[in-house]
């Protein structure tokens, strides 16, 4: 395995991100906070709790999941889209580098900014709601998973999107609202029946119940499903990037 393949990739892709602080780290922190002030300490100490869980506290995981989600997938796509527009990808292609060294890097580099932005919001969060985590090991470790698949997701679309405008298509209007609807606010079980089911067929919702069960021990779907469902859409990103590597798809064109 070429070490240094992977570290160079990583570096370049770290030192893009200290360049632009503003925009890739403080600017969804601010916009989170504004979320814990207005939901969680405003509207929150209004609401009745959840679970058992004062209203505030019950959204910390989902708004972290929701900036998670949005983050992991911009890195990653931007990050490998830059070298297809500039054409610089076909030096890291001829280079000898495999596909596994170059997948490193790039997600690597993704799932490291996606993960310090996700113990940010947990910081942030603090300064405004009084939250407990239960499972500190598993929380760590739903944060990690999220950020790698969906820092593949978002490698994925880098690769196929063709104009700066796709790169935005995914996130802003699958993404994002699967989010709102995958329980951030709520528990599905607060919704009638047919809708409940109707919510279940939405991938998200494992994972912010997944997450929040590691907070607060409970959860809107078992937590083993959570894992699985997690596990099962990694493998289908790993499956569709060998693909994409075997095929040269919209890299070798």
């Amino acid at each position: 395995m070429n070490v240094y393949a992977i570290k160079a990739i990583y570096i370049f892709e770290m030192a893009r991100t200290w360049r632009t602080l503003l925009q890739s780290i403080a600017a969804p922190v601010i916009s989170t906070s504004l979320y814990f002030i207005v939901f969680g300490a405003a509207i929150g100490s209004r609401m009745v709790e959840i679970d058992g869980i004062s209203y505030g506290a019950f959204i910390v995981p989902g708004l972290i999941m929701l900036s998670l989600l949005s983050e992991s997938i911009s890195n990653a796509s931007f990050g490998i889209y830059m070298p297809k527009f500039s054409g610089t990808i076909y030096e890291i292609l001829s280079a000898p580098i495999s596909p596994f060294e170059t997948i490193a890097g790039y997600v690597g580099a993704a799932a490291t900014k996606s993960i310090i932005l996700g113990l940010l919001m947990l910081v942030t969060a603090r300064l405004f709601v009084d939250f407990t985590i239960v499972h500190p090991l598993w929380m760590i470790g739903f944060l990690v998973l999220t950020s790698v698949t969906f820092s593949l997701f978002g490698f994925i679309l880098g690769i196929w999107a063709d104009g700066f405008e796709k790169l935005q298509l995914v996130p802003m209007l699958i993404v994002t609202p699967l989010t709102f609807l995958g329980g951030s606010f709520y528990s599905i079980d607060m919704l009638p029946p047919f809708w409940r089911t109707i919510t279940l067929f939405n991938p998200v919702v494992y994972l912010i119940s997944g997450f929040r069960w590691s907070f607060y021990g409970v959860s809107d779907v078992s937590v083993g499903i959570s894992l699985s469902m997690t596990l099962a859409f990694m493998a289908l990103c790993l499956a569709t990037v060998w693909w994409i590597f075997k095929t040269g798809y919209r890299l070798k064109a």
